[in-house]
Parts: structure tokens; C-alpha cells; sequence
């Protein structure tokens, strides 16, 4: 723990800048290519089945999973927070409680959310926009999601539980268990037990299962400090505001995903299952750069932070300008070389004529939003870690918002393509919101007087 802590301290303050960030970025880009992964593997094998209204239900569910993924955020971000905190306090006890309450909150809350969904399918659906054909596609994949939803929430939970103590490798290794299973299972499912579009949600929940498995396992063989024990079950006031107050926001920033997600697929179902499906297609091969460019500015949050609270201008400031360069020169390379194979890589998907014909159109905007939203990511990434919750919360909710109105227009002027070109243009007034914030904020900031900056966390939590 003692040289954890020492390594640590050394990329933080006294590392070479390009080293510092790398090391610091790495582990968060290789879950978030995990991720991407779950979702390329799916939308791959689902497009083997050449039938449009399927590839167009695992996109339609999108709002759905992203919930699941907003609650386990809760728990992950809110409760993962608090035992870094009770660490570095050395309050072992304390620890041991918070994250015994943490990781039986996170299941507790999946078994009432499969309890509510189930009985709720119909309006669920109805809201997700599934029509026709595609309807009873998506009905199918939900299902499995909703029975599963106490270990797809734990799995999140866990995985940033795990981290928090500085195991970032078993973390890793979580991640990679649940992949791999869910790459064996998908085709198992989907061709071998013909359970075709379910076979998919299916197989992501055991992965997920295995997932929690392992990292159960760690926390109780493994790990120093936390537990799962029921013992330690012990939830109080403390425990819950601690978990709660920071994990609320997290949720709140995944659920505007929801609110652009389903805006989308309502306008994009108008014109029928083949700009949906082609939607999730090029939504799946974006996240190759916009999840690489999250892990980067993700990572580094720690290293701007502690920059700016130790008064190292010359550090922070090279820090900021390194991140930012490297940040563009990835998302441009990755970027221009998929919008140069636009076509091949959209009829690896589907051979549907229309999926292809409208995806490599969906797919061009959406390449061109990656910087956008890029850049407007690591403005997010620096008011937070520069303690800036007005300014961090303002980009969020443009981000969410923005979307709204601009969709609404776009689609009453230009119709498809209007819906297309709307994410790019919300993508673009965020960034536009996020580069003035900063050049109004820039100099309070960098002025501000050394025992000012100490206080930074407290505006964060």
C-alpha cells in the first residue's frame, strides 16, 4: 500500500508530463475500450443475421442499458469516492462498512428495478420508440437485461470499488472476464440456441455475472480493506449522504445520455428501422475514438488536480496543453482513417443497401462530432478537477439539453437529414459553451491564491 501510494505521489508531482499522463491514462482507455468492445462484438454479430429490425432493437434499448449503467454509476462513482476518502483518512472500519452498504445497495437496487420493469414492459417499450417488427426484438433483449440488471448494476459498482484502492489491474481483469465471456457467448447464443437478438443481452448479463464473480472473490480473498461480508452491512446517515451526495450527480450526467438517446431513435424510427439500425452501427464504430479520447481526459483529472492545488502553474499548464494536443491528434487520426473506410466498415455490419447508404451518411456527422465532443470533454474534465461545479454542471446539462431544440428544428427543416446532423451541431454548441466558460474563467482560475485552490474538493463533493 505504502509504495502504491509512493508511486503514485511520483507521476503526480515529480514525473515527466508525457510519462505522468500516459501512466495515468492508460488503465482508463483500456476499460473504455473494453466497453467498446461489449458493443462492437453485439452489433457485429446481431448484423450476421441480415435482418434490419434486429440491428435496429439493440439501438432502440439503448436508453434502457444506459440507465442500468447510470445506477451502477451511482454506486460505482458515489460509493467508490467516499472509500478513497475513508482510505486516505485510515479508517479502516469505516471502510469495511461503506463498501459492504455500497455493494449490497447496488443489488438491492437492480432487484427493485427488474421488479418495476418487468410488470412495465408495454409503456417501456412504447417510450423506447420500438414499433412494427422491431418491437418484439427489443421486448426480447430488455428482458434479459431487466432480470439480469442486479449484476450488470453490482458489476459497475464493483469495478470502481476495486479501483478505488488502487487495484487497477484486478479491476482491468474484471473488465476483460466479462468481455471475453461475453465474445464466447454472443454467437453461442445468437447462431447455435437460435435465441437471436436475446441471445446477445443474454450473453452481456452472464459476462457480467462472471464479472461480479471475480471481483467478489478479490474483495474477500484479496483486498486489505473493503469487504462484502453482510456484517458489515451496517448503513447509516453518514454512509448514505457520503455515497449518495456524490453519486447522485454521476447519475444525473449518464441520464441525459438517456434523454438524447431516446430523442434520436423517436425521430430516427420516423424514417424507418434502417436509420435506426444504421444509427447503432455508426454509434458503435465512433466509440472506438470518443472512448479512447474518454479514457485520456478521464485519466488525467487526477494529475490536473493535484497540479493546480499544489500551485504548480508551469506543471498544470503544460499538463493542460500536452492533454489537449494529444487529445485532438488522436481524435482526428482515428477519425480521418474511419471516415476514409466509411463504407467497408459499415457492410461488415449489415448488407441491407439502405442500412449502408444512410449509415455512411450518419457515420460522416458523427466522426466529425468526436472532436467536438472530445474537447468539450476535457473543458468538463478540467472545471471538475479545478473544483468548478457551476461551470462543470453547465456543460453537462448543454450537452443533454442542447440536443432537444436542435433535433426539433433540424428535423422540421431538413427532415433525415436534419435528424442526422443535429447530434454534430449540439456536439458543436457544446464545445462552443465549454471554450467560452473557459476563457471567462481562465484567469479567476489561474490567479486564484494557493490556500483558495486547497479547498477545491469541497465544491466538487
Amino acid at each position: 500500500m505504502e509504495n502504491k501510494q509512493k508511486d503514485a505521489m511520483y507521476y503526480l508531482e515529480q514525473a515527466p508530463v508525457t510519462k505522468a499522463i500516459i501512466h495515468m491514462a492508460i488503465p482508463m482507455i483500456l476499460g473504455m475500450v473494453a466497453n467498446m468492445i461489449y458493443n462492437i462484438t453485439d452489433a457485429y454479430f446481431i448484423g450476421m443475421l441480415k435482418n434490419t429490425p434486429m440491428l435496429a432493437s439493440i439501438t432502440l434499448a439503448l436508453p434502457f442499458t444506459t440507465i442500468l449503467m447510470a445506477i451502477g454509476e451511482l454506486f460505482g462513482t458515489g460509493g467508490s469516492t467516499y472509500i478513497s476518502r475513508l482510505l486516505g483518512e485510515k479508517d479502516l472500519i469505516g471502510v469495511r462498512k461503506a463498501s459492504s452498504v455500497n455493494f449490497y445497495l447496488s443489488l438491492l437496487s437492480g432487484i427493485v428495478f427488474m421488479l418495476i420493469c418487468l410488470p412495465a414492459l408495454s409503456p417501456i417499450l412504447k417510450l423506447l420508440g420500438a414499433t412494427g417488427e422491431s418491437l418484439l426484438y427489443t421486448r426480447s433483449y430488455v428482458i434479459a437485461y431487466a432480470i439480469g440488471s442486479p449484476f450488470v448494476i453490482a458489476n459497475f459498482a464493483l469495478a470502481q470499488m476495486v479501483r478505488s484502492e488502487g487495484a487497477a489491474t484486478e479491476s482491468m481483469i474484471g473488465m476483460i472476464i466479462s468481455v471475453v465471456i461475453n465474445i464466447i457467448l454472443d454467437p453461442v447464443f445468437i447462431f447455435l440456441f437460435h435465441m437471436d437478438v436475446m441471445g446477445t443481452s443474454v450473453a452481456t448479463v452472464i459476462g457480467n455475472v462472471c464479472a461480479v464473480a471475480y471481483y467478489i472473490y478479490y474483495l474477500k480473498r484479496k483486498s486489505q480493506f473493503q469487504s462484502v461480508s453482510i456484517k458489515d452491512f451496517k448503513p447509516n446517515g453518514e454512509i448514505l449522504f457520503n455515497i449518495f451526495k456524490i453519486g447522485i450527480s454521476a447519475f444525473l450526467l449518464s441520464g441525459f445520455l438517456i434523454i438524447s438517446s431516446l430523442m434520436f431513435n423517436n425521430y430516427a424510427i420516423i424514417y424507418g428501422d434502417h436509420v435506426v439500425a444504421a444509427f447503432g452501427v455508426a454509434n458503435r464504430i465512433c466509440q472506438i475514438s470518443d472512448f479512447i479520447g474518454m479514457g485520456l481526459y478521464m485519466g488525467v483529472v487526477p494529475l490536473i488536480a493535484f497540479s493546480y492545488a499544489s500551485n504548480n502553474t508551469q506543471r498544470l499548464q503544460e499538463v493542460l496543453k500536452k492533454t489537449a494536443l494529444y487529445l485532438v491528434s488522436i481524435i482526428l487520426t482515428i477519425a480521418f482513417t474511419l471516415f476514409l473506410l466509411r463504407t467497408q466498415i459499415i457492410q461488415l455490419f449489415s448488407s441491407d443497401k439502405n442500412v449502408i447508404e444512410v449509415g455512411v451518411i450518419i457515420l460522416s456527422a458523427l466522426l466529425l462530432s468526436t472532436l467536438f465532443a472530445g474537447i468539450s470533454g476535457l473543458l468538463t474534465s478540467m472545471f471538475q478537477a479545478f473544483g468548478k461545479g457551476f461551470q462543470s454542471n453547465i456543460m453537462s446539462v448543454s450537452r443533454g439539453v442542447a440536443l432537444i431544440p436542435i433535433i426539433i428544428i433540424a428535423n422540421s427543416l431538413f427532415q433525415l437529414n436534419g435528424v442526422i446532423w443535429s447530434m454534430t451541431v449540439s456536439e458543436f454548441f457544446a464545445c462552443l459553451t465549454g471554450t467560452i466558460l473557459w476563457l471567462f474563467s481562465k484567469k479567476a482560475i489561474n490567479e486564484k491564491a494557493l490556500q483558495e485552490r486547497m479547498t477545491f474538493d469541497t465544491d466538487v463533493m
